[in-house]
């Protein structure tokens, strides 16, 4: 079974793949729509701005690609902008997302009394039971570094809840579809279960 990284010039694909590598799955790059058809599973990293990456994925030709991929069943996970690249748009910006999980993202409010960016280290606290998050210890914490949150329209499809000012959806999944706002592979033993989870869907 073999992880398909989505390489569309945004997001650390080494620390991925070498976590990946430590939970004993196998995962190359893919940068076509014909590399994304042949794999078992997609994960589509990602950093930076909304818009950048809804253009990036375009240019690539990857956007129909995901989308189809998606509909066949197979397990897509987003992380980070990754993560808000599936759902219908952000406030970030003015394109369109993959559209397969309803909602947007909205930007924290500094009138919280919260530094903004959301940086560092805070704990996911899953929602239901599910094979993504099994096995996850009683207060996991995860590494984030974004600006914006997912606000799906669906309460059912978030996962996962942490608190930065309010609480927001830190995963989220719908059927076979989902997306965690932190960075597994840098947080350590509690991603490398999520990653293995995955791995194993």
């Amino acid at each position: 079974m073999t992880v398909g990284i989505v390489d569309y010039g945004l997001g650390n694909l080494g620390s991925v793949r070498n976590m990946l590598k430590r939970v004993g799955a196998q995962s190359v790059s893919v940068r076509t729509a014909d590399e994304i058809a042949e794999v078992d599973k997609v994960l589509l990293p990602g950093v930076g701005a909304f818009d950048t990456g809804v253009t990036r994925l375009a240019e690539a030709g990857l956007i129909d690609a995901l989308r189809d991929f998606a509909g066949t069943g197979r397990p897509l996970l987003g992380i980070c902008l990754g993560m808000q690249l599936l759902l219908d748009g952000s406030d970030e910006g003015v394109k369109s997302g993959l559209g397969l999980i309803p909602g947007r993202s909205v930007r924290f409010d500094e009138k919280l009394g919260i530094r903004v960016p959301h940086m560092g280290w805070n704990l996911a606290n899953p929602t239901r039971e599910d094979p993504l998050v099994a096995e996850l210890p009683e207060e996991s914490r995860f590494y984030f570094v974004h600006s914006y949150h997912v606000v799906p329209e669906r309460a059912e499809d978030t996962l996962a809840i942490t608190d930065y000012g309010i609480p927001f959806s830190s995963m989220v999944r719908t059927g076979n579809v989902m997306g965690a706002q932190f960075h597994p592979e840098k947080s350590h033993t509690f991603g490398m279960t999520i990653m293995r989870n995955f791995a194993a869907l």
